[in-house]
């Protein structure tokens, strides 16, 4: 095999990283600078790949992996084994250098790290360990640092990478026990949640530390997050959501992510031939989003999904297809009605509701009022009573679908 330099090298192993999404670094702590020393100060980061930090700056992270060689053949994944792609791997000491380097240029203002596994899954762990170490000790960086971690490596070095990442994740890889062991016979759903227990019992731990001893070292304080892959199994929706719900109570998790699958060559014959349509992914993050912050629980969200098939009807969002499926919830009176039912109005996002809930304190709210709490009233006015308001005829959900639905393809999330 002939000899890569380190461009040829970048070049494979950022478009390999590409298949992981769960790069976001939303709730990142600001690190010190240390002086003169430190460098690289940020609230967070997204790939290159760009995402957005708290205060809603754009902000770019390298993104790429350690090697796209590895020992597991999974059939979704584009670096099995058994895959015909040309092969790369960085040492820990090139990946430290072109963090530096991307920084000095301005490229990027932190680092999303990724493996295959080579040799053993522990030896690969130490290889990323020592990339965040280096960083962080020998070079005093001080940009955000997201590491992927291998569930199969040793518990204790999987711990060491919140020593030094702000964010370390865990893929659970697929919704379902059968999905996995029919895809990825060789990685075990045990291991993968006993590692994200392992890191949500040592998160927590140094938490409390940091509360009781202000000197105690931050441990992972953006948290943990996983990711999972979208139509490569017979999972449904209603499946994909229950699932995330129960990761984010059992493991404290910042962030599911979901991937929709694409086809890869030379794929499996146990693969669909077609990757799912984006917007089942898209249907699924509002769906995440209901859960996260509109307080509606897993069964809510799965309500909304077709009885028959547990799929979400992928014209109108998942919000929406609740309140038509209960049609008789409706309308709701803004001046009176408990926040958790203003947050199940449609085209009612939590600013709007807070903003509503402040404002009735002090007089009889009219339509004109909630309009100017919301992006658009139209959407709103089937399901809302005001002073001054209340929809003269009580449609059904066939009817009033198509006063709602929206007329292009609708790809933002949810009115504020």
């Amino acid at each position: 095999m002939a000899q890569l330099d380190t461009a040829d090298k970048l070049t494979i192993l950022a478009d390999a990283a590409k298949y992981d999404a769960s790069c976001s670094s939303s709730g990142a702590k600001k690190r010190d600078s240390l002086g003169s020393k430190g460098i690289g100060s940020t609230l967070g980061g997204g790939g290159i790949c760009h995402a957005y930090t708290p205060d809603g700056r754009c902000i770019s992270l390298l993104k790429i992996l350690l090697t796209n060689s590895c020992i597991f053949d999974c059939h979704y994944c584009i670096n099995r084994k058994s895959s015909n792609v040309q092969r790369a791997r960085f040492t820990a000491k090139e990946v430290v250098d072109l963090t530096l380097d991307f920084y000095g240029r301005n490229y990027i203002e932190g680092l999303f790290l990724s493996s295959g596994i080579i040799n053993t899954p522990n030896y690969t762990m130490e290889q990323m360990v020592e990339v965040a170490r280096s960083l962080r000790e020998d070079h005093h960086f001080r940009g955000y640092i997201h590491l992927k971690t291998i569930p199969d490596a040793d518990p204790d070095l999987v711990t060491m990478a919140g020593v030094h990442a702000d964010r370390v994740s865990i893929n659970v890889e697929l919704p379902t026990l059968s999905g996995l062991q029919r895809l990825a016979p060789e990685k075990s759903e045990a291991r993968i949640e006993g590692a994200m227990s392992n890191m949500r019992t040592a998160i927590e731990d140094g938490a409390d530390a940091k509360k009781r001893y202000r000197s105690a070292p931050a441990f992972a304080p953006a948290g943990q997050s996983t990711q999972m892959i979208v139509g490569a199994d017979a999972a449904t929706d209603r499946d994909i959501v229950t699932r995330a719900s129960s990761l984010y109570d059992r493991f404290d998790l910042r962030r599911v992510y979901y991937s929709a699958f694409s086809p890869i060559p030379d794929a499996s014959a146990v693969l669909p031939l077609q990757r799912p349509p984006l917007m089942r992914e898209h249907r699924l993050y509002q769906s995440d989003w209901l859960i996260r912050f509109y307080d509606y629980s897993a069964a809510e969200v799965g309500d909304a999904a077709d009885a028959a098939t547990g799929m979400l009807p992928l014209d109108i969002d998942p919000k929406l297809a609740w309140a038509l499926k209960f049609r008789d919830t409706f309308p709701i009176d803004v001046n009176r009605a408990p926040k958790e039912m203003l947050l199940r109005i449609p085209g009612l996002g939590p600013k709007a509701v807070h903003s509503i809930l402040t404002a009735r304190r002090w007089r009889k709210l009219r339509l004109d009022d909630v309009a100017r709490m919301t992006v658009s009233v139209k959407k709103l006015r089937p399901f809302i009573i005001a002073e001054d308001w209340r929809p003269v005829v009580l449609a059904d959900s066939a009817d009033l679908r198509p006063l709602v639905k929206p007329k292009a393809v609708q790809l933002e999330l949810f009115a504020a």
